[in-house]
Parts: structure tokens; C-alpha cells; sequence
């Protein structure tokens, strides 16, 4: 059994940033900190930190005033930046500077009368925040389809961004058909460049193998793209750690591919790889 890794898997750069920064801080505190959300889309990375100090909640208004918050690499809102302040609440800001850059294009445009449409899930974080940047009044869209349910005005100004970890097929697919019903209309592709990459080797090589591994958490988007990917072309196994991997399924198979989304340490993808060396 061969097994063959994918480039640019793991860690992507907004999201090592934001963990050296989180660990950063738990080293200089005695009592912890606090993160507004999982500080990213990886439980088994987020134990360790909360192991360590770190004190996960989901409302600011749970933070008491004069201490501190994580605001994680997905962003958030403008109205947080506003209500820490006004509790006296002091803000460690990790947001991943590829999103820094969606909140700014979000605020210059809609302050410019500007309608924001964001490709992307409504329900992911970093989604949400981008919309907190332009009055909560973006048009959302996640797939092809819902264009046609839109009421959108061919007379009024549009600007498109994108959740960073959108499949460019897809984004493509939605530039293009928005073209064809509006007339004034700004593209900002703001997909990063290590989703692309990730994507772009993901692709290349399941080609090549006979199956693939996609390592990362269940709730992380650029996993669950990077597993769509990869099983339109081969067989393909979703999983968060070794544990979940089956010994006599993969012995099926001579050559397995493994890749991991952007949210995945080191140090599980190098179990993972072991495990199946060892079979």
C-alpha cells in the first residue's frame, strides 16, 4: 500500500497565524482567555487550547467587562468591535487578513449604495461577518439554482465577494450567470489563493490515486468542499482523525491520496499517515 500526500494540505496561513497568536496569549495569561466561537473548525485542535486556558463562548454578553477576546481567523461583524468597546472588553483580533480584506470591500461598496452579494453558506461564520460589515443587507447565495428565485434589479449597483473557501467552479458558474442579468456589477473574487491551491492539488491527485483520505473537521467548509471534490473523482473518505478509519475498507485499495482542509494540525495528519503505513 503507497500512500501520496496532497500539496498545500493542512494548516493554511490565516489559520496558523490565528493559532500562534491564541497560544501566544494563553502563555502570558494565568486565568485564560476568552474566544467568541471554536477558534476554528477542529475540535481536536480546540481541546488543546481550551486544555490550556482558552474559554469558548458564543455571546459577548457572556464575557465579563475588563477582560479579553479572541476574535477567530473567520471574522466577525462590525457590531462586535463596537459592543467590546462599549463593555470595556479589550479585543485580540486573529481574523484571517484574506477576510479582513472581504469586510473592507463589503463597507467601501455599501457605503457607495453598492448591493452586497456574498457567495457562500448564510450559516458559516466567516459569512456571517462579512454581512455584519455592510449592514446585515447582503444578498447570500450558495448554489447556481438560487439565483433564480432572486428579485434582483437590473438598475441598481451590485458588488459580489466570496466566502474564502468556495469551490471556483461554483463561483465561476455564479459570476457568470449574474452577468448575464445585471448591468452594473463589480466582481471581487475573493476566494484565497491557499483554497485554490488546495482545491487545485486536491483535484490532481485523486487523478492519480486510487482513493482518497480528506482530513479536517466536520463542520469546516473547505473540508467539505475539498471531499466534494475529491469524490466526484474517486472513493472517498471524510474522517477527523485515524479512528475513524477502516482498517479492511483501505486495504481495498494500492494507492490512497490524503489531504487535509485548512483547519487540520500537523499532528493529526501525521497520524493518519502512520496508520495506514502501519497496515
Amino acid at each position: 500500500m503507497k500512500v501520496k500526500i496532497a500539496n498545500n494540505a493542512g494548516f493554511c496561513f490565516g489559520v496558523k497565524r490565528a493559532m500562534n497568536m491564541a497560544w501566544h496569549e494563553l502563555e502570558e495569561r494565568e486565568n485564560g482567555i476568552y474566544a467568541l466561537g471554536p477558534l476554528i473548525h477542529n475540535k481536536q485542535a480546540v481541546s488543546k487550547y481550551e486544555d490550556r486556558g482558552l474559554k469558548t463562548v458564543n455571546d459577548l454578553n457572556d464575557i465579563p467587562s475588563n477582560e479579553s477576546v479572541i476574535i477567530r481567523s473567520h471574522g466577525v461583524g462590525e457590531d462586535i468591535y463596537i459592543q467590546s468597546k462599549e463593555k470595556d472588553i479589550n479585543v485580540i483580533d486573529t481574523t484571517c487578513p484574506f477576510v479582513k480584506k472581504i469586510h473592507n470591500i463589503a463597507k467601501d461598496y455599501s457605503e457607495k449604495g453598492y448591493k452586497i452579494i456574498v457567495i457562500g453558506d448564510k450559516n458559516h461564520p466567516e459569512v456571517i461577518g462579512i454581512n455584519g460589515w455592510c449592514n446585515e443587507d447582503a444578498i447570500i447565495i450558495k448554489t447556481l439554482d438560487e439565483i433564480d428565485q432572486l428579485n434582483l434589479d437590473a438598475n441598481e449597483k451590485y458588488c459580489v465577494v466570496s466566502q474564502t473557501t468556495i469551490n471556483l467552479d461554483l463561483y465561476n458558474s455564479i459570476v457568470e450567470k449574474l452577468s448575464e442579468r445585471l448591468n452594473d456589477i463589480v466582481f471581487k473574487n475573493t476566494i484565497c489563493s491557499a483554497t485554490k491551491e488546495r482545491q487545485f492539488s486536491a483535484k490532481e491527485l485523486s487523478k492519480e490515486v486510487d482513493c482518497m483520505i480528506v482530513i479536517g473537521g466536520k463542520h469546516s467548509s473547505n473540508t467539505q468542499k475539498l471531499v466534494n471534490i475529491c469524490s466526484g473523482i474517486v472513493p472517498t473518505f471524510a474522517i477527523e482523525t485515524k479512528d475513524e478509519l477502516d482498517i479492511n475498507e483501505l486495504k481495498k485499495f494500492n494507492i490512497i491520496g490524503v489531504t487535509a482542509g485548512a483547519s487540520t494540525p500537523d499532528w493529526i495528519i501525521t497520524e493518519v499517515i502512520n496508520f495506514i503505513e502501519s497496515i
